[in-house]
């Protein structure tokens, strides 16, 4: 059905002859302490990896993901997987990011999204809190890019890898590259920030507000006291549906839907329970995500999101590009609603202008945020070439 591709963000490369298999891993921090002081006694995140870390340990490359996305970037988990990982079409044996050569790292995020799906391996308000032996809810701390980008070089000492040799993510997950070579420039090589400038300006923020606003609006969400109760799905369905048209584009509403209506004869002038195509579309993506999904952790996301300044946080909006040391690539697409070319473009500007190497790459496609996941193979052989430069 036509809804079940809206969320194409991850299902969207096409499979080849053969995937590999890859398995979920998982790892603990105990103590974890966020950057506004709390502790999280136990801070337990998923992993996938593609490739094998050499005897050097230095062709490590780490993936963070998007918003709504989870650790699975290539490969599938069974044969009879629908689709493969988000990214496959540029990680894999003899692929951009050529699995024969390099060690790809991707990880699950604090408070992800998914955090009742049963491959995404998680901490957020849904886990349990030791202290009180129910699930933490909102109180639950704040956590920031900085804090996932914490847990991510958690992971990184248990593995044993002294530097990655880049970091590299689309949407929420560039802006997790940026903070990563603000926060360590010395701990990486290189950064590829895909669809995603150097801070949420007030346009962003806003609209992230809206994306959260109908799970605040639930009856169901009860100030984030629903466990063990109904949980507020509507409210997330519709804030998933904002999300999918937000990060796609006119064109593709237009192409692909224009006026028609959901059902043949189903005239939306004769009756409410009649729909537009688009429409329909939409809340059935929806509605199906939500079940996998958790409101409180949506919320979550939406405000490490807000806060997001590279570097530190919200307290000086160009110091931290300016700590960027390391070779710099933007891929992006002027059809972004999300993070706008030219938001991209002034990033990669003041990164620039202290003499830091910054290449820009664009992409082309009609699915607006979306193509720097549908379409990132466009940009292969630039990515290719960048990772494997001196």
């Amino acid at each position: 059905m036509r809804y079940a591709l809206v969320f194409g963000m991850m299902l969207a490369t096409p499979a080849l002859a053969y995937e590999p298999l890859v398995e979920k891993q998982e790892f603990t921090l105990a103590d974890f302490v966020t950057e506004g002081g709390e502790t999280i006694p136990e801070m337990r995140l998923g992993y996938e990896t593609y490739g094998t870390l050499n005897e050097a340990r230095d062709n490590a490359i780490l993936i963070p993901h998007f918003f709504s996305g989870n650790s699975h970037a290539a490969g599938k988990y069974a044969e009879s997987d629908e689709a493969p990982g988000y990214w496959d079409a540029i990680i894999g044996s003899g692929r951009a990011i050529d699995t024969d050569k390099w060690f790809v790292v991707s990880v699950d995020s604090p408070v992800n999204l998914g955090a009742n799906d049963p491959n995404v391996i998680t901490t957020g308000p849904a886990s349990i809190n030791p202290a009180t032996g129910k699930p933490w809810g909102m109180d639950f701390p704040i956590l920031t890019m900085g804090d996932f980008v914490e847990t991510q070089k958690g992971l990184m000492e248990q593995l044993g890898i002294p530097k990655w040799h880049a970091v590299m993510g689309a949407s929420m997950g560039g802006v997790q590259s940026y903070e990563w070579a603000a926060r360590h420039p010395d701990l990486l090589g290189r950064v590829v920030p895909v669809i995603a400038s150097g801070w949420a300006d007030a346009d962003l923020i806003a609209w992230l507000d809206i994306w959260a606003s109908p799970i605040r609006l639930d009856p169901n969400w009860n100030g984030g006291d629903y466990y063990g109760g109904e949980p507020p799905n509507a409210g997330l369905a519709d804030a998933l549906k904002i999300v999918t048209l937000h990060a796609n584009s006119a064109e593709w509403t237009n192409g692909s839907f224009g006026r028609t209506w959901a059902a043949e004869g189903a005239d939306p002038a004769a009756s409410w329970d009649n729909e537009f195509a688009v429409v329909d579309t939409l809340n059935k993506a929806g509605a199906a995500r939500a079940g996998l999904s958790d409101a409180n952790h949506f919320l979550y996301l939406v405000k490490a999101n807000q806060l997001f300044v590279a570097g530190n946080e919200g307290e000086n909006l160009y110091q931290g590009l300016l700590d960027i040391n390391v070779p710099v690539m933007l891929i992006h697409t002027d059809e972004d609603l999300v993070f706008p070319g030219d938001a991209v473009r002034e990033t990669g500007a003041i990164i620039k202008s202290d003499g830091t190497p910054v290449e820009i790459v664009e992409l082309q496609g009609t699915r607006g945020h979306l193509d720097g996941v549908l379409n990132i193979a466009q940009a292969g052989d630039r990515i290719r070439a960048f990772l494997e430069a001196d």
